[in-house]
Formats: structure tokens, sequence, C-alpha cells
């Protein structure tokens, strides 16, 4: 019998079946439709505006640039891209051959079967070695290939949707900063206000024209204005704490100056497209979607486990008793060992594998469409946030304006005994009150806009 020796691109072209399930993935479980969109049918989406026509404020691009730069989480997230291609391209190596170099000797010494005239035999080799080598017949290890390919598209999107979180996070941050920083300036300046009207209070008291009562009243009012700067500074310092940590920096002092949460710092109007666009751009719908071709691959695998595996060991080279003559016509030398082995008994194990793979798998579809669900309903809280705060504002604007009327009114009946003190100053709290609600809707206002640009899958691009 004459044996044939299967070079490595012969034993590759073996391995061509696969039993990798078809990939059937399941139909979006979300409308058609945003029933909260004014427009569902606009071609274009708020996710093709870079973040710097989104991010208005010239203060604020400066920082998500510091961001994208030095943040750790996001340097976490590219580093973990690395790491799993590097596993993907160890795991694609098992598909081909390893050949290398060798080379040795042997000494030893032997004697006949009466244990007389001994001899000592040398045997010096070199040649090129193929060990162990696994013809893919049935698809396990590019199966697993395809698998280790696919966790490396999920980190990806992982990273991207690292990225869009950053910006969102960046964005988020400054605007609890701008409002706690004004914030504090209505609140320093309504006590510098309270403690002038104590004063005057103090002196209409000295001068038998005021009540102790009044007194009473005007210094828990200045006291109250007080607390609520304290408090304010807090708000400023922890704002300013958090966003420094998502820079990973200090704050910059050359920073160019802010819009006021009334400048419209952040683009609020967004066309949201269709609930189609979701599945070609957020990142995290997409690594979801990568993480099901993972586990379908693994099926793949785990059914070839069932099957023979085939492996392939093979040397070509020389031999020769002697070192100096092993270059000089040594004879040559080759042998060739292919093994198969076909697994018969293993405890139920390979049947639980597949049986954990297809599992895995129905946990991915699931997890898919959970992905999908979430994007889904993060666009609709937008835009619902989008079609009312306008509003809200709006009235709020009014109340902030009636307050103040009803203050200034109140003032003029103080100053000519027509009102009481109580009166005049639930007057004053009812305008610091409304200008500060004021403030919290605008900030409001422009995070749920930073929120639907990011549930559009907006934020990658400049």
């Amino acid at each position: 019998m004459r044996l044939i020796f299967i070079t490595p691109l012969a034993a590759l072209a073996l391995s061509a079946c696969s039993l990798t399930p078809p990939l059937v993935k399941p139909a979006p479980p979300i409308p058609a439709a945003y029933a909260e969109a004014a427009a569902p049918g606009t071609a274009d989406t708020a996710a093709n505006l870079g973040w710097r026509q989104m991010l208005l404020d010239a203060r604020l691009q400066r920082l998500v640039d510091i961001a994208l730069e030095n943040n750790r989480d996001l340097r976490v997230a590219s580093l973990n891209v690395e790491a799993v291609r590097a596993q993907y391209q160890i795991q694609d190596a098992g598909r081909y051959p390893a050949i290398g170099l060798n080379g040795g000797g042997t000494r030893q010494r032997a004697a006949d079967a009466t244990g007389q005239n001994p001899t000592v035999q040398n045997q010096f080799t070199a040649g090129i070695a193929m060990s162990a080598f696994e013809i893919d017949l049935f698809g396990r290890l590019r199966s697993l290939s395809e698998a280790a390919f696919a966790r490396y598209l999920a980190t990806q999107q992982g990273q991207r949707a690292a990225h869009m979180a950053l910006i969102g996070a960046v964005a988020d941050a400054y605007l609890e900063l701008r409002l706690a920083e004004e914030q504090l300036a209505l609140a320093r300046q309504t006590l510098l206000d309270w403690r002038q009207a104590l004063v005057l209070t103090q002196r209409l008291h000295g001068a038998q024209q005021g009540s102790g009562l009044d007194v009473a009243q005007a210094e828990g009012q200045a006291a109250t204005a007080e607390a609520d700067v304290q408090a304010r500074e807090r708000a400023t310092a922890l704002a300013r704490n958090n966003l420094e940590l998502l820079l990973g920096a200090p704050l910059p002092a050359d920073l160019p100056a802010g819009r006021p949460l009334d400048g419209q710092p952040v683009l609020t109007q967004l066309p949201p497209g269709l609930p189609s666009d979701l599945l070609a751009r957020r990142p995290d719908i997409l690594q979801a979607e990568y993480a099901l071709v993972a586990a379908n691959a693994e099926i793949g695998a785990a059914r070839a486990a069932f099957f023979p595996r085939l492996s392939l060991t093979a040397q070509l080279g020389l031999a020769s008793p002697e070192l100096g003559d092993l270059f000089r016509g040594g004879a040559r030398s080759w042998s060739f060992a292919p093994q198969v082995t076909q697994p018969l008994f293993q405890g139920g194990q390979l049947r639980a594998e597949l049986q954990l793979s297809r599992l895995r798998k129905d946990v991915a579809v699931l997890q898919y469409e959970q992905a999908i669900q979430a994007a889904f309903r993060d666009v609709r809280d937008g835009l619902a946030g989008s079609a009312t705060y306008a509003q809200q504002i709006a009235a709020q604007e009014r109340v902030v304006t009636a307050a103040q009327q009803r203050q200034r009114l109140s003032q003029l009946r103080y100053d000519a005994g027509q009102d009481s003190r109580l009166e005049l100053l639930d007057a004053q709290r009812q305008s610091y009150a409304a200008q500060q609600a004021l403030l919290d809707a605008r900030r409001d206002q422009f995070k749920s806009a930073v929120a639907l640009y990011k549930a559009l899958g907006g934020g990658l691009e400049e």
C-alpha cells in the first residue's frame, strides 16, 4: 500500500462542512412608527447630527474633547476591544497548521540479548514538523472562530456605546453644573436683597415704626436664604467634582465662556426618523445582535463535537548517526501519523454542551429583543419630553412674571401700609421659588434632548 502525504493546503480544503444552523433574527418587537413624533416618516434623523451640532455651547464642546481624550472608562473599553481581538486571533489560529523547525540528538548505550557486546548509538535529526493539526471536517474550529469574531465585533459596538454614553454623561454633568451655578447666583442675590430688607426692618423697629414680629419674620427669611446659599454651594462643588471625574482631568483655566441655561446650550428640536433606524445605529442593539451571532455559531461547534476528529502529525527532514554528516547527504527521513478519535461515552457531556449552547442562543434572542424594546422606549421618552418641555417652560416663565409682578405690587402696598409684612414675605418667597423652578425646567429640557439624541444613536461623529 502506498502512503499519501496530505499537505496542509489539501487538509484545509477538506474542511468544508459546517453544522452551524442558519441564523434567523426575530422580527423587531416594536411598532413601525413613533406615536409621539409629528412626522415619523422624515428622511433625516438626529443621529446624523454631529455632536458639535447638537451641543451648541463652546465650553461644553471643549469639555467633551477633554473627556474623549482622558476618560478612564473609555480607555478601558478601547483596551477591551484589543483584548477580545487578540482572543479571536488566538482562536482563529487553531484552524491552521502549526509548522516549526526542530532539531535534536540522542545517544544511548545498548547491549545484545545476553547483555554482552554493548554499543553506543547516536542519532541526530533536523527537519520541519507539523504537530497534531486538526482537519476541520465538520466545521468545529470554524464555528469557534466565527463565534470569537462575533464577540470581537460585539466588543467594538460596546466601545461605540461607551463613546456615546460618555458624551451624554458630560453634557448632563455640565448642565447640572450650570444649573447649580445659576441657582447659586440667584440664591446669593436673593440673600443680599433679603439682608437689606432685614436691615431696613430693624431700623424701622428701632424708630418705633415697625413691630418685633416684622423683625423676626425678616430674620427668618434671611436665614432661610443663607441656608439655601450653602446648599447651592455644596451642589455646585458636587457637580464640579462629578464633571471632573468624567473628564479624567481638572477643569482647565482657559475654557471658553459658557452659555446660560436660557441661551440654548443644547439643540432641542430633533427629527427622530423611523424606529427601524435604531437597528442600524444603536450600538447596544448591534452589540446584542453580534452576541446572538456568536451564540448561534457555538451551536455549530457543539454539534461538530459529536463527530470524529482527524488530526495529522508529520515531519520531513534529515537523520544521521553523526552530527557532522547530518547536512552532508544524510538520509532523508519523514513520518506521517494521522489519528482519528470518535467520542463514544462521556457521561452525557456532549449532549449537555449542545443543550447549553442552544439555551444561550435563546437567551441571546431575548436580550436582542430587549435591547430593541429598550431603545424604542428611550426614544419615546425623549419625544415625550420634547413635546412637553417647551410648553412647560413657557408656562413657568408666565409664573415667574406673575410672581415678580405680585412681589413688586406687594412691596408698594407694604410701603404704603396697606399690606402686612407677612404678605410681602410670601410674595418674595413665591417669586424666588418660581425662578428656581424655571431653572430646573430648563435643565430638564436640555437633558431630555441629550437623552433623545443618544437614544437615536447620535454622538459618534463630530
